[in-house]
């Protein structure tokens, strides 16, 4: 479907990989790897056909289309989510069209016996028959499929697309790629902004989907459950394993071996013929077997050997001293924003020692809590802090408290102590920062290095209690096994907001999953909580929060793609009813509100300080607030639940 033919590809003098040919076959689901800056991206954009290769040609078969997810794109804001969606379909709103012209052409027309009006018949079922085996009528309910199954809920869909964050709109971009069902479809790092069960959900798409796929990802887990074959970017060379990437890594081990004792004869040999000509360089009776070793010397070629993999590297947090039994107590703790509830009467205790994830659909407060920790934002309800805690915390926003001014080797020189300063270098290198990048300047790194170096800054840092929130988005596969095994070895507290099963796996022995406004524990590591949830059927990060709370699976209803018209404007009816009354519900809270500050306005003056009739208004304003906001979310959750069917 796909062949690539002696690929090259070169910076200026510098050629990332040459001679590359291989064919990308349909039903094909291929990992791209190697390390941070091999040409991944670049491969995929070539194959997109974005760029052009030094050398080479890719030749895509006839009637084939390609669909490109690069890791940033520039995205549009001037529609709602589902006529962006409506995009992905342009071809069969135009199938459409032309099946409404045949029929307008039928119908005009009275020359029913000609041979020509007969032609014009065969062509509209023609049409009207493969108008159907696309399934025209019902792409909709594949639109709803799709976005519920990356995280979206029904009340998003028209929505502009505007309101949405930058990782929200990437996933509309990759629900458009899906719902488009290219032959081929590339793939540049598109779990980056997806929870663990929108990475499920495209895991089982992917497997069932009839497009070969081309991937690249940090995420093992996702690639091996995907995945059936391996293309790996090393020495300048493009090396097809047909195994998923597991397999993989154990023939690369077996390959970097034979590398290794292949190079080590050559040497040897290189060496006696070197020796040998050094001998006998001036006796005339040897000199034809001197010019002989000599041409022979010319004419080998020297074994590469595939790049060390760094991740051998150990990394341990210094000392600190011994925190209390308890470092974090949270006692029916809740945050709001405005009349939005994040979460409430959140209630945990971690021990020292222990190891947690923090998990669930983005939005729905795990970095809020985190917040809340670290006592960034305001909350009710009780959190403490055990004694002697000394909080180590990595957020993406750490990256931009670096001092812009210093050099990468400098900022992590000036907070090395002891023997770990010999190693400096070592631990630059295993996070990307090798060779002339550990002189560059902070201020010109891009974001995800900067991520890096408040990592390696964090990871040398003596502290006991650790909260990451999403600490391997900007990691490849090496160095998370670096960080991976740091956490292992730390004996402290750690909390870790991620989406990352396999990094998680073997790290952490408990889950606290957010959805539906409140936080639920699960003792166990991370395939204990997904495993329990598939079996379960506790879809909690899709639920209405009443499901979650009572533990009680949501029904799945059949799509309005699947209703008839009647029922579709039943529904419709019936959804309006309750969004009115969600908006008359929070007109009155808002009214309620206003009228509480105002009495709280007069009260702070003098002469209302002394008025006992507005203390009285004011208990009846806010025991009438209170009834309000309550009747306000149990229309906001009736809509939802609705929405939900």
């Amino acid at each position: 479907m796909l062949s690539v033919d002696k690929l090259g590809v070169a910076f200026g003098a510098n050629p990332l990989f040459s001679d590359a040919s291989f064919v990308i076959n349909r039903k094909d689901r291929v990992a791209l790897v190697g390390k941070n800056g091999a040409g991944k991206s670049t491969l995929l954009k070539i194959l997109a056909g974005l760029q052009q290769p030094t050398s080479g040609n890719v030749a895509l078969s006839r009637d084939a289309s390609i669909g490109y997810l690069p890791q940033v794109m520039v995205i549009s804001d001037d529609c709602t989510v589902m006529e962006e969606m409506d995009k992905a379909f342009a071809h069969i709103n135009e199938f459409r069209e032309r099946l409404e012209r045949l029929k307008a052409e039928m119908a005009s027309r009275t020359d029913y016996e000609t041979e020509d009006y007969m032609e014009l018949v065969e062509k509209f079922a023609h049409e009207s028959e493969r108008f159907e085996m696309i399934d025209g009528n019902n792409y909709r309910a594949e639109i709803e499929r799709t976005l519920k199954g990356l995280g979206f809920v029904p009340t998003d869909f028209d929505r502009p697309t505007a309101e949405f964050s930058g990782g929200w709109r990437m996933r509309l971009e990759l629900a458009k790629l899906l719902l488009q069902r290219p032959d081929v479809l590339l793939l540049d790092e598109p779990t980056n902004h997806l929870d663990i069960e929108s990475i499920g959900w495209l895991e089982t798409f992917l497997a069932r989907s009839g497009s070969a796929v081309v991937l690249v990802s940090h995420d093992r887990a996702f690639i091996n459950n995907v995945t059936n074959r391996t293309l790996e970017i090393s020495c300048g060379k493009i090396v097809d394993y047909r195994v998923k990437y597991d397999e993989f890594v154990q023939l690369r081990a077996e390959r970097r071996e034979q590398q290794l004792r292949a190079y080590e004869n050559q040497q040897k040999e290189i060496a006696d013929i070197k020796d040998f000509i050094e001998r006998f360089r001036y006796k005339p009776t040897k000199a034809v077997q001197v010019q002989s070793r000599i041409k022979q010397l010319e004419k080998i070629v020297p074994i590469e050997i595939d790049e060390v993999d760094n991740s051998s590297l150990r990394l341990k947090f210094p000392p600190c001293e011994r925190s209390g039994d308890f470092p974090l107590i949270c006692n029916e703790v809740r945050k709001d924003y405005g009349n939005h509830c994040v979460f409430h009467d959140v209630t945990l205790t971690l021990r020292r020692g222990e190891k947690v994830a923090f998990v669930g659909r983005n939005g729905e407060g795990k970095s809020t809590l985190v917040k809340c920790i670290m006592n960034q934002i305001d909350f009710a309800g009780e959190l403490k802090i055990g004694h002697n805690v000394q909080i180590g915390y990595y957020a993406q926003n750490q990256a931009q408290l670096l001092d812009g001014e210093l050099t990468v080797f400098d900022t992590i020189d000036r907070i090395a102590r002891g023997d770990i300063r010999l190693k400096i270098r070592d631990i630059l290198g295993a996070f990307m920062f090798g060779g002339e990048a550990s002189d560059k300047k902070v201020k010109v790194l891009s974001g995800g290095e900067r991520s890096r170096l408040a990592m390696i800054k964090l990871l040398l840092e003596p502290v006991n209690f650790l909260i990451l929130d999403e600490p391997t988005n900007h990691l490849d596969m090496r160095t998370k096994d670096v960080l991976k095994e740091a956490i292992r070895a730390f004996d402290g507290t750690v909390v870790l907001v991620s989406h990352d099963r396999d990094f998680l796996d073997g790290l952490v022995s408990k889950v606290y999953e957010f959805g539906g406004g409140v936080v639920r524990e699960h003792l166990g590591g991370i395939y204990d909580f997904l495993q329990k949830k598939n079996i379960d059927r506790l879809d909690a990060l899709h639920t209405p929060a009443q499901a979650v709370k009572n533990d009680v699976p949501a029904e799945e209803a059949p799509s309005e793609g699947r209703l008839s018209y009647e029922e579709r404007k039943a529904r419709a009816r019936q959804r309006r009813k309750l969004e009115k009354e969600v908006e008359e519900r929070e007109q009155a809270v808002m009214t309620l509100e206003s009228e509480k500050a105002d009495v709280e306005a007069q009260l702070a003056t003098p002469e209302g300080a002394s008025d006992t009739s507005l203390f009285a208004r004011y208990g009846e304003v806010t025991t009438a607030l209170k009834k309000a906001e309550d009747a306000w979310a149990e229309a906001l959750e009736a809509l939802e639940a609705f929405g939900e069917d």
